[in-house]
């Protein structure tokens, strides 16, 4: 495993004060930390077992995310499901959330399209995931994408060099970077996508080996 000296955001000891994850949910219903949740139909938080070993951390919501009011159920996430059935990590052992809690878009007439957040939003909203980390106590976060990787990470841990790398930050838990699985919908080349796919649930299936280990 690669030792990551530092951390981002998500790992500063200030953070919301909770001891489960529906007093924090609660907590984080009214958020007004960023500008975000002006426009974004509520909060999409995060989703599933307070006992999880891994957790897996995304971007942000997406349209369908931000109209359901759960994480990963879009196209993004399907592809997620069946990544993760591949790699033979069941959903339900996870705890699935996003580094931002409130969509971020830019309106094209009917549509809303995915605008990337900005370092002070990510900063912003670290307060809940780092509140979430703590309360779930995984031994393993996936990071899921570029997002994922600076909230936990910080600014000098890039995703190319390190994917497929668990990383271990001082006193938190292990970090397995990857690619958001947004990023394989978005490949056109069959091959290509089709390798990038086989490397991603590869990835996801070190987390497997870890957690046997």
């Amino acid at each position: 495993m690669n030792v990551a000296p530092k951390f981002g955001p998500a790992f500063t000891l200030e953070s919301a004060d909770a001891t489960s994850l529906d007093q924090l949910s609660r907590q984080a219903e009214g958020c007004t930390r960023c500008e975000l949740y002006k426009n974004a139909t509520q909060i999409v938080f995060g989703e599933g077992s307070q006992k999880a070993e891994i957790m897996l951390v995304g971007e942000q919501p997406g349209d369908k995310e931000d109209i359901a009011g759960h994480p990963f159920v879009g196209p993004a996430g399907r592809l997620l499901d069946v990544c993760l059935e591949e790699a033979g990590l069941d959903r339900s052992r996870c705890y699935v959330t996003n580094a931002v809690k409130h969509f971020k878009f830019e309106p094209r007439g009917k549509r809303r399209l995915h605008s990337k957040p900005n370092a002070g939003e990510i900063q912003r909203c670290s307060w809940w995931l780092g509140a979430e980390i703590n309360v779930v106590r995984p031994n393993l976060i996936v990071a899921l994408g570029a997002t994922a990787v600076y909230s936990l990470l910080g600014s000098k841990v890039k995703l190319t060099p390190e994917r497929g790398h668990i990383l271990t930050p001082e006193n938190h838990p292990p970090v397995l970077v990857t690619i958001h699985p947004s990023f394989l919908l978005r490949i056109r080349e069959k091959e290509d996508a089709a390798r990038q796919r086989a490397n991603f649930i590869q990835d996801l299936h070190r987390a497997v080996q870890y957690q046997g280990n």
